[in-house]
């Protein structure tokens, strides 16, 4: 799919049946899936810290494996709001078709952030990440915006953990590379975590 055509306003404005069915095949895929070792290793870690996860993913996967503390970013896939009341929102685990409608009579939409819509929970994020003691950045290119500039907000003494198997460049002195896939070099530096104090 051309993403634009399945994750922007205009491709929703164009091809309403095409989006919703992107987005149902998406579900069904999720509901399918079960949280790795990444996921349930960071629950570990929120055993001994105080653990906040800012996800740019829509899946429930950090929630099924047991985390508590979840931002979603760009939305939440298990989810769905209504095109005239952003903040009518509401649990949605089935495919979501045209005429289903809110309570208001308006169509349901995916809870997903499209291309050239505000980031919602942006401001929550950016206060997380100023107070973090620590940060630990998992599988991401550092180049869809605004997410990749919460780095900017991460205070230059804490250390950073960058875990994936080709990492982008980050300036930082204090950034530590995990070349590994979030499944094997996240459970290994929850060990390393656990057994230090920082």
């Amino acid at each position: 799919h051309d993403i634009m055509e399945v994750a922007s306003l205009i491709g929703w404005e164009r091809n309403q049946k095409k989006v919703l069915n992107f987005y149902n095949i998406r579900r069904r895929q999720l509901l399918e899936v079960e949280p790795n070792a990444a996921h349930l290793a960071l629950v570990d870690l929120e055993k001994k810290y105080k653990v906040a996860i800012i996800t740019q993913n829509i899946d429930d996967l950090h929630e099924r494996a047991g985390s508590s503390n979840v931002i979603h970013l760009h939305g939440e896939l298990l989810k769905v709001r209504s095109t005239f009341d952003d903040d009518l929102i509401m649990d949605w685990r089935k495919d979501l078709n045209s005429g289903d409608f809110c309570e208001n009579h308006y169509q349901l939409r995916p809870h997903v952030v499209w291309f050239g819509e505000a980031v919602p929970m942006f401001p929550k994020a950016v206060s997380l990440i100023e107070d973090a003691d620590l940060v630990i950045i998992v599988g991401t290119s550092m180049q869809v915006y605004p997410a990749a500039a919460l780095l900017d907000y991460v205070d230059l003494n804490i250390p950073v953990y960058f875990v994936d198997p080709k990492p982008a460049l980050l300036s930082r002195t204090s950034t530590t590379i995990i070349t590994e896939k979030a499944s094997v070099g996240i459970p290994d530096l929850v060990i390393k975590l656990l057994e230090e104090s920082f």
